[in-house]
């Protein structure tokens, strides 16, 4: 893959205890986008909700100081796991979203946050649930992001988020342009329904998010930019 030395496999599947998000195609693609940034050696990255610590430990093998956030415990005791095993020096933290980093900045920002619709708005997600449901629009953290990240960025600096097509890559641009980013869609796949969509698609249809004719999912990412 670019970006990496010979050899060296940014998707090795890392260890997944239960209730914590295996790595998919989400994650994979946002690796991809990764592994175009034209970073510097000691470049500080953050991993927003780490899950498995995979991202974190893509941006490491880059060469990188990294620091991986997660607002469960069972995530990050899996990713500093999963740091020790494949010895790799990334920094995590416990925390809601930039509370752990709040003095901070960093030259890039990677994030796979929860983004898929969810009918049950009223009552929170529980366990593993809570990598993926996001409100009724999916939007539930990723208009947080979209609010207080800008200020996690350094002149120059880089974010990278991944979501779904039904959680509206749109309102994700344009939430970052207002706050003065350069910001754009630089990577798609489409991909089957997962389980959970598969479960949902019938309220999904009901809503309009989706087709009666559609099966598949598209997942972007997005990158947003901000100017020396």
């Amino acid at each position: 893959m670019p970006g990496y030395p010979d050899g060296v496999n940014p998707l090795v599947p890392p260890l997944a205890l239960p209730g914590v998000y295996t790595p998919q195609e989400d994650t994979a693609l946002l690796v991809g986008a990764l592994s175009e940034e034209p970073l510097r050696p000691g470049a500080d990255v953050l991993d927003m909700g780490t899950g498995t610590g995979a991202l974190a430990l893509a941006a490491a093998r880059l060469d990188t100081r990294v620091t991986a956030v997660d607002v469960s415990w069972l995530a990050v005791f899996t990713a500093r796991l999963n740091a020790w095993l494949t010895r790799l020096p990334v920094r995590i933290r416990r925390g809601n979203l930039f509370a752990p980093v709040r003095d901070r900045s960093f030259d890039l920002i990677l994030t796979n946050p929860p983004y898929v619709p969810t009918p049950e708005a009223g009552r929170p997600p529980r366990g593993a649930a809570r990598s993926w449901d996001a409100g009724p629009d999916g939007r539930f953290v990723l208009d947080r992001i979209c609010r207080e990240a800008p200020s996690r960025l350094r002149p120059g600096g880089v974010l990278l988020i991944v979501h779904s097509a039904l959680s509206d890559p749109g309102r994700t641009v344009e939430g970052l342009r207002a706050a003065g980013l350069k910001v754009a869609v630089t990577r798609r796949r489409r991909i089957a329904f997962g389980p959970v969509l598969r479960a949902r698609q019938d309220w999904l249809r009901e809503r309009g998010l989706l087709s009666p004719a559609e099966h598949k999912e598209e997942l972007v990412v997005v990158r947003a930019e901000l100017p020396v």
